[in-house]
């Protein structure tokens, strides 16, 4: 039990740096385009950054779900790779089928990462809702501040 508290520990922790990293990477991207905020057909703009952010939480979950994973291929608790990915996919958005079991000695670890995932994905969330509501101020204030040289 000892070491399945170990690997979940280490997990956890791997899992929230590899988020924070993703999550500062993105920020860092937003702050360099919020300078460039246009009303004049910005809608489209505005959009395809948004779904430039939501493809890099995207990216961002798919490395902490391979990281889980890798991790199950290691500890050999599953047979392949597409079971691990499947497991591990399941697991970390809490759907969980149930069709793919690990042994007793190891579902600490699969506990873990639903608990992780869980927590990833409501901060992905929260940071989407965050990042919208920064660029619909942005444009706001856009909008509201003097035009002198027009």
């Amino acid at each position: 039990m000892m070491e399945a508290l170990l690997v979940s520990a280490g997990m956890a922790v791997w899992t929230v740096l590899v988020h924070m990293v993703g999550l500062g990477a993105l920020l860092a991207l937003a702050r360099l385009r919020s300078g460039r905020i246009d009303p004049h057909g910005s809608n489209l703009r505005q959009a395809l950054f948004i779904l430039f952010v939501v493809l890099g939480l995207f990216v961002v979950h798919a490395i902490e779900i391979w990281s889980f994973a890798l991790a199950y291929l290691a500890l050999g608790v599953v047979s392949g790779l597409e079971e691990a990915l499947y497991f591990s996919t399941s697991t970390f958005t809490t759907l969980g089928y149930g069709d793919v079991i690990i042994d007793n000695e190891w579902r600490l670890v699969a506990a873990m990462e639903g608990f992780t995932g869980f927590l990833m994905i409501g901060w992905s969330t929260a940071f989407l809702v965050s990042i919208v509501g920064k660029l619909r101020a942005l444009e706001a204030d856009w909008l509201e501040r003097p035009r002198d040289a027009e």
